[in-house]
Parts: C-alpha cells; sequence; structure tokens
C-alpha cells in the first residue's frame, strides 16, 4: 500500500534534533518527525516536591502542550478554558513515565528537572517525538548540574539508559512505521512504542481503532516499534555526539 509520502513501510519520516534551541533552559531541543515539530525544554531547580523531601532521590516530571494553531484549524489554549484536557494530562504522564525509566533518580540527588514539551506543528505522533526530543533534553539539563558539581554521580551514570518512541499501526492490512496524521486517522490499528536504546520496552499503548488485531500483527507491529527506537537512539547518540 502506498502511503502518502512515499516512504516504505519499515521506514521513518526524516528526523531532525537541534540542541540548545531556545537560550534560557538548561536543556532544549527541537525535534522533527517529517512535519511534526515539537520544542522540548528541560528546567533544572534545586530541591524536590514536598512528597520527596529528605529521600536522597530527584525527580523528573514532564508537561505537553499543543500551540493553538499547531494543527489545521485553531483550538483554544487550554489555560484559558480554564482545564487541562485528559489527552493532555495522559501525555505528559507517559512522558514523565518514560523518562524517569533512563534516569538514576538516587545519583540526581535532590535535583528536579520539568520537561516542557510544545508541539509547534502536528503531523501525528507528537508524543513520540515529544519523548525522544525530551531525552536529548534531558541529558544535556543533567550534564548542566554536572558542570556545577550538583550530581552526586557521573552524567554517564545519571543517565543510564536512553529512551525513545514511535508510533506504528495498521493501515490496509499491513503494519507501517511512524504513522503521519493521514495514515494515523485511518489506521485499523494504532500503537505507541517506548524502548530504550538497547531495544527493552518501556511502554507500549495499542489500541483496535477499527476492530481487532491478531498476534502476529501484534509482534510485527512490535518489531517494527523496536527496529525505529533503535535507529532514533542513534539519531540522539549523533545529536549528543556521544
Amino acid at each position: 500500500m502506498a502511503r502518502p509520502d512515499g516512504r516504505r513501510p519499515d521506514q521513518l519520516r526524516p528526523v531532525t534534533l537541534t540542541r540548545g534551541w531556545s537560550t534560557h533552559p538548561e536543556g532544549s531541543v527541537l525535534v522533527e518527525f517529517g512535519a511534526t515539530r515539537v520544542l522540548c525544554t528541560a528546567s533544572v531547580t534545586e530541591g524536590v516536591p514536598r512528597w520527596r523531601k529528605g529521600s536522597g532521590l530527584g525527580w523528573v516530571t514532564a508537561e505537553y502542550a499543543m500551540l493553538p494553531r499547531a494543527t489545521n484549524t485553531r483550538s483554544d489554549r487550554e489555560s484559558v478554558r480554564g482545564k487541562i484536557g485528559g489527552r493532555t494530562h495522559e501525555i505528559s504522564r507517559l512522558i514523565g513515565r518514560s523518562l524517569r525509566a533512563c534516569v538514576d533518580l538516587k545519583a540526581l540527588g535532590e535535583n528536579s528537572v520539568v520537561l516542557d514539551c510544545d508541539v509547534l506543528q502536528a503531523d501525528g505522533g507528537t508524543r513520540t517525538a515529544a519523548i525522544t526530543g525530551a531525552y536529548v533534553a534531558l541529558y544535556d539539563a543533567v550534564t548542566w548540574l554536572a558542570e556545577r558539581k550538583s550530581l552526586t554521580g557521573r552524567v554517564e551514570k545519571v543517565m543510564h539508559r536512553s529512551v525513545g518512541a514511535v508510533s506504528v499501526g495498521v493501515i490496509g492490512g499491513e503494519p507501517m512505521l511512524d504513522l503521519c496524521y493521514a495514515e494515523d486517522v485511518t489506521a485499523e490499528v494504532d500503537m505507541n512504542v517506548v524502548c530504550t536504546g538497547t531495544g527493552d520496552f518501556v511502554e507500549v499503548q495499542g489500541t483496535g481503532e477499527a476492530g481487532v488485531f491478531a498476534r502476529d500483527q501484534l509482534d510485527a507491529l512490535l518489531d517494527l516499534g523496536v527496529a525505529g527506537c533503535l535507529e532514533l537512539a542513534d539519531a540522539q547518540r549523533k545529536a549528543l555526539n556521544l
């Protein structure tokens, strides 16, 4: 089945990770998955939430938002509406969980890092792009802490694995990697796969949007997701010069 942009079923969209895109945060990355663009910033604060004080552990959390005109039509800002939507909460929590999987919170010490992921332009895969970019921003923020001798361990000890994410789905009966919006809205099965740089799973979110899916389809989607995440891990290493 031909894809809108002519890619193979197992091919990622062009991926770009631009570090230092914003001046003020301790870490910032503009991540691009094709036409999807997300600005990820990492802000460091000394101390941890009240419930974590005295534990010797750090904290990493995330907030996700979409600019009003990130899509074809304008959406009101949730801050103006006075209520954060359920989708926004869910994605924020996913990003936070995913990034905590790559950090040794004890080695981080009682420092907090907030990852803000703002969608500038949406064309499918915004949450997976956010996770992939947030890892690089977090790495730079941890490096910033190390340079100021505010870590209880080395950067490579604190950031003990990488994390990336990609979408997969079944379209016209065929498993495909990294869905753009036109594919996402017609997918029979839609799934997000979060993996470490060695291919271990952090989280898998999947649903049959227009029916059910068989075990062999699930296996094919997971294989595609892992392969895609390994490519993303290589892009992250290159962006960080590791």
